[in-house]
């Protein structure tokens, strides 16, 4: 930018020092001090801008190559999927019923206890909900009507 020397700087502050006086130099060189720090950050900060903006464009343009090559990949399997029924081998075991991805049973419940003690029990009392298991053992004994019971 500039080429300023010590002989330079030199010659500079003894103008200034005739000029401005021994008084006003102080604060004057503050000032200037202060102005040029902020004009370098300000600088720093456009700059820093710049060079965000830029990879912010990078970026973009590698998200749309991405996408780009993403797409041709889908449509080539799209493509090589309903060419044609002899050939994809993974189609000629489907039958027409079970043509959907879902299983045709419902899925089984066990891992239900093992989600139902994971549950603190302050929770299960707020809510209400059982805190002990009962075996069907114990249910049916506890629970058995008198008129069931017989006497040996």
């Amino acid at each position: 930018m500039f080429d300023l020397g010590l002989a330079k700087l030199a010659l500079i502050g003894v103008v200034a020092l005739i000029v401005l006086g021994p008084q006003r130099l102080p604060r004057v060189a503050r000032t200037v001090g202060t102005l040029l720090g902020r004009a370098q950050r300000y600088m720093s900060d456009v700059k820093a801008e710049v060079s965000r903006e830029l990879e912010v464009e990078e970026l973009r343009k590698m998200h749309a190559d991405l996408a780009h090559s993403v797409h041709q990949e889908e449509q080539a399997i799209y493509d090589a999927v309903t060419s044609s029924p002899a050939q994809n081998p993974i189609e000629e075991n489907i039958s027409p019923s079970t043509s959907s991805w879902r299983p045709a049973t419902s899925p089984k419940r066990s891992n239900w206890r093992i989600k139902q003690a994971v549950l603190p029990v302050w929770y299960k009392r707020a809510a209400r909900k059982r805190a002990h298991l009962q075996s069907a053992a114990a249910r049916m004994v506890r629970y058995k009507p008198k008129n069931l019971s017989r006497s040996f």
